[in-house]
């Protein structure tokens, strides 16, 4: 048994009807070369045999009595195959427009807590005899570092050794009720009595943020802290998901960001500023103040961790409000900055360990009223994350994985969330809607898109 951490119980409590808190991870499969006959069966038995690299798919929920605390996970329950293991198919012609539906419509589904908190779709009907496999996660269970690591488990990788040798995994008994409340007192116990270094080094982050923030002064294109402008972003969700891809060239990417004097990182910043640009000048008539994304930033990124959330949240300005591509990587890697100092200064880990000692039933119930309103969210408009992926191409059963795709979920009062993933020579693209936002959610890829190219045609013309 082991207990959620702070983070994990913020994403399991903040689930609600209409926001839903699973990641999803998408394989597109060549099965030209696939080991023997290709099909659903065979990718069952591939996936049962490396399940004793999968440790966490075998997790199940375990809530505290009169939830006096934050849940346990009980390991090594069994699993079956036939409920988290399903196979559907992609709508005709089968190309990218209806894989991005099917994700679309499993994005917008809840996980049964009474279960492990995964599923798997193995979707045929693929263009040229692909396939795609859907991975649906619960963030409680997984943030997008240990996610990634989960998913490299589960695939082949040139080089590679054969990994670990299956062992017995005997389940582990449901505890009792005394137990469990045992547990939670001494945890409790324990918590307090780190309590005050918690406060001492909390204080001591805020201070020095303001101190920095004072050395800085003020900046009249970024946005000010804690102050999103409305936008058609900003609204009480829908249940409904919906989802879109798109591909762009890392060598170029990385050419690009080299030659401006910017990290990948703020180039995707400032290429989902670009399109945001578009996309509010078409719904809301105007773009005059900047945004602020939420990007999350991680604590742990130890290629052995496959499970727990490690993470922490960076608050950046996009400069929307500005038309000139260059001018908009230049602020954006400026806010970057500001933002990445004001986080090392906090401390990283300072808003985790807080949440350490926030009651489950008060997250609920403040989650729960947030979903429910029609108010905007209050602290950032979207949701933007970029996370390096493999280099190398992996494989299941022989097939190759030609590309992968990411998205995290939306949070109250916020309905886009754009998560970037690199793989191999790829920059993929996700962006997940809710049902109520965008006409075609494929507007904010194809938007993205464009808003590359002008960047790309603006270091074309500078180095004329």
């Amino acid at each position: 048994m082991k207990r959620l951490s702070g983070w994990d119980a913020l994403l399991l409590n903040s689930e609600t009807p209409n926001v839903h808190q699973h990641t999803l991870k998408v394989a597109v499969v060549d099965t030209s070369e696939f080991e023997g006959e290709p099909g659903f069966e065979v990718f069952c038995e591939t996936l049962r045999s490396r399940m004793h690299l999968l440790e966490p798919l075998r997790y199940e929920l375990v809530d505290i009595p009169l939830r006096l605390h934050r849940p346990m996970w009980r390991e090594n329950t069994d699993i079956d195959f036939g409920y988290h293991v399903r196979r559907t198919r992609v709508a005709a012609p089968g190309g990218r427009r209806e894989l991005d539906g099917l994700i679309g419509e499993i994005a917008g589904t809840p996980l049964d807590r009474t279960r492990p908190l995964w599923e798997l779709y193995y979707a045929e009907g693929l263009a040229d005899g692909r396939i795609a496999v859907i991975g649906k996660v619960h963030h409680a269970l997984a943030d997008g570092v240990a996610s990634a690591n989960l998913m490299a488990r589960a695939m082949e990788w040139p080089d590679a050794g054969p990994g670990d040798s299956e062992t017995g995994q005997v389940a582990h008994a449901r505890p009792s009720t005394l137990e469990l409340v045992g547990g939670a007192a001494r945890d409790h116990v324990r918590k307090l009595g780190e309590l005050p270094g918690v406060v001492r080094d909390s204080a001591q982050g805020i201070y020095r943020v303001r101190r920095g923030s004072r050395r800085r002064g003020d900046h009249p294109d970024l946005a000010r802290q804690f102050n999103p402008p409305p936008t058609f972003l900003n609204h009480k969700l829908s249940p409904v998901r919906s989802f879109a891809s798109a591909t762009l060239s890392l060598a170029e990417a990385k050419e690009t960001s080299r030659y401006l004097g910017v990290t990948l990182n703020d180039l995707v910043l400032a290429t989902a500023a670009g399109g945001l640009r578009e996309l509010l000048l078409t719904y809301d008539g105007h773009a005059d103040e900047p945004l602020i994304a939420s990007v999350p930033a991680a604590t742990d990124v130890s290629r052995d961790r496959i499970t727990g959330n490690a993470l922490s949240t960076m608050l950046v300005s996009l400069p929307v409000h500005v038309d000139d591509p260059l001018e908009q990587v230049r602020l954006t890697g400026l806010a970057a900055g500001i933002a990445k100092e004001n986080h090392e200064l906090l401390g990283a880990r300072t808003v985790g360990r807080w949440l350490e000692y926030v009651p489950p039933t008060a997250m609920r119930a403040v989650f729960g009223w947030t979903s429910r309103r029609r108010a905007p969210n209050q602290l950032f408009n979207v949701i933007v994350s970029n996370v390096p992926g493999p280099r190398h191409r992996g494989s299941i059963a022989g097939a190759v994985v030609s590309e992968i795709y990411s998205v995290g979920p939306l949070a109250a009062g916020s309905a886009m969330n754009v998560t970037v993933w690199s793989y191999v020579d790829q920059l993929n693209i996700s962006v997940l809607t809710d049902g109520d936002t965008l006409a075609d959610t494929h507007e904010a890829t194809d938007a993205m898109v464009r808003a590359f190219g002008r960047i790309r045609d603006g270091y074309r013309v500078r180095t004329v």
